[in-house]
């Protein structure tokens, strides 16, 4: 601090002054130029100053270090250390990550992975506590972690509050492990698709702040005009930015804020992290000095990171350097005053993980029912889906004129569990895909054109003890993620090569785009509208298993 003091009174030189450069300013949201002086990691002061070590950014933009205001590292298939050196070269300097997947299938030691992470990048790896796991009491996970074991965790460096509340039932009915974990950290995030009316009121009311799974602009406004913060999502399949611009205003901004929630790592690296979302909302009218906030102070702000998002005195210097203020491309990153280069891969530590699915037979996975059957829709761009019901005959399924496919999902925790389900929307004409990642329990999920190809799926990821596999005409194609079940364990420019090759299979299947992960939520029971897991179709207006044929009672 003394030496902070000093530079800032021009009492001595800094360590590194930025000079010339067009920066950002938060706080008025507009563009100046001028210097600032870098001490100890920390902006020491902006004006004029002379520094030790100096570098000139005419011509070029500067703008405080991107911030994520909600993902889940595991859904781009890195280990985080592999996430964080690609994020960094996007302008990215700090997450908060949610890790509610790998402690779905490693219980308090995944949480404990993702920490002992932060240890090994200078990304900033800011985590908010599973707050449910299973997702709903009607899911399976590795342990459940319940209001007095999460609570270990509420004082640990890196935790800044209570994860995603998606058990809405749990909240509106009070149920007591819940409304617990609600008193255990002051900063809640929330998860509360189409929620509305006196239901939203009550979530509220409960002491939850955000949302991250709205998706139009009508929901937007109820949301952010009852004090809830806005999390704009643009992930793999889950594009809802653009719907939801109309929100966004110089009144609004503090509230709203992106986020990529799941982005696999071949878009990280083809399309970008927060340095695309903010080219996205710019291309699409947005004003960039509006982008720019919601990039940087409005998610600061939100978790009390007093401490970043913008480039003033006392703040962490973190930022990143760009040539265009409209196409945001990102030069050069600096984490606490220093330019991150060369970061190189390290080897993981490996960990223990459940993987008891057992390969379902041909024979219990055949549908010998007819009539009008329950069949999930996919919503392109969206992690919804929608509940259809076509007239089926089970022994002609596959039925490609209707474009319905068999689902099959096989439980990682207990053997006994396969459940089968179909959907529609999925547009494949031949072979199979199938992966371990199907959130959040993360059982094994494969849909295909045939079942032995959907065995044949299942297969590969369970002898590989978890993976993402395309079958076609006799090839096999396998990504193994060996962290977990959840993660690839590789650089990631390998696992982008294998991503790659996976990509061209897929094509030739006929597959609308990122058929993963469209796949990897078929089973997710906390969306609306049916889902498919070990047990067999979810309704999850009703919150309940249902028959796949209309005319059979519930179970």
């Amino acid at each position: 601090m003394k030496t902070i003091l000093e530079v800032a009174r021009k009492n001595r030189p800094a360590d590194l002054v930025i000079k010339n450069a067009q920066v950002y300013n938060p706080f008025i949201q507009e563009w100046e130029k001028i210097d600032f002086a870098i001490q100890n990691g920390r902006i020491a002061g902006t004006g004029s100053y002379q520094g030790v070590h100096e570098l000139d950014f005419r011509g070029l933009s500067v703008v405080p270090g991107f911030i994520d205001a909600h993902v889940h590292i595991e859904s781009s298939l890195l280990i985080p250390t592999e996430f964080s050196r690609l994020v960094l070269s996007h302008g990215t300097t700090t997450i908060i990550a949610d890790p509610h997947e790998i402690a779905n299938v490693c219980g308090m030691a995944g949480i404990e992975y993702m920490l002992a992470s932060r240890d090994n990048t200078p990304l900033d790896l800011l985590f908010t506590i599973p707050s449910c796991v299973p997702a709903t009491p009607l899911d399976e996970a590795a342990e459940v972690l319940d209001a007095t074991s999460l609570s270990r965790f509420i004082d640990r460096q890196g935790i800044l509050g209570m994860g995603e509340m998606m058990n809405i039932p749990g909240v509106l009915n009070q149920d007591p492990d819940v409304m617990q974990k609600l008193t255990l950290m002051q900063i809640r995030d929330g998860h509360a698709p189409f929620l509305t009316g006196p239901d939203l009121q009550a979530y509220l009311a409960a002491g939850i702040q955000s949302d991250h799974e709205t998706i139009s602009p009508e929901e937007g406004w109820e949301k952010i005009k009852s004090g809830m913060y806005l999390y704009l999502r643009e992930g793999s399949t889950e594009h809802n930015l653009t719907a939801l611009l109309p929100v966004v205003n110089a009144a609004t901004v503090d509230r709203c804020s992106f986020c990529t929630d799941d982005r696999h790592a071949d878009m990280l690296i083809e399309a970008g992290h927060i340095d695309d979302c903010i080219r996205k909302a710019i291309a699409n009218g947005l004003e960039p000095e509006l982008a720019y906030r919601m990039a940087t102070l409005s998610p600061a702000e939100r978790f009390s990171l007093h401490d970043r998002g913008a480039l003033a005195p006392g703040r962490l210097a973190d930022f990143c350097v760009i040539d265009n203020v409209s196409t945001c491309n990102v030069i050069k990153t600096f984490k606490k005053g220093k330019e991150i280069t060369n970061l190189v891969y390290l080897p993981p530590r490996h960990g223990e993980y459940q993987f008891r699915s057992r390969i379902p037979s041909i024979s219990e996975i055949q549908i010998t029912g007819e009539g009008m059957a329950r069949v999930i829709g996919i919503m392109e761009g969206q992690i919804a889906t929608e509940s259809l019901t076509f007239d089926v005959f089970g022994n002609a399924i596959p039925d490609l004129d209707q474009d319905i496919l068999k689902v099959v999902v096989a439980s990682r925790y207990d053997d006994s569990n396969v459940g089968i389900g179909l959907v529609h929307g999925l547009r494949m004409t031949k072979g199979a895909i199938g992966c371990s990642v199907a959130h959040d329990s993360h059982h094994v999920i494969a849909v295909g054109t045939t079942d032995e190809e959907i065995i044949h799926a299942c297969r590969e990821i369970i002898k590989n003890r978890g993976g993402m596999v395309c079958i076609r005409e006799g090839r096999t194609t396998l990504l193994p993620l060996t962290c977990a079940g959840l993660m690839a364990e590789e650089p990631f420019e390998r696992v982008y090569d294998q991503m790659s090759l996976m990509k061209q299979e897929i094509m030739k299947t006929g597959s609308i785009a990122d058929p993963f992960m469209y796949l990897s939520f078929l089973s997710l029971t906390v969306i609306p509208s049916l889902r498919v897991t070990p047990k067999g179709v979810f309704d999850s207006s009703a919150f309940a298993h249902v028959s796949l044929f209309t005319d059979e009672e519930h179970e």
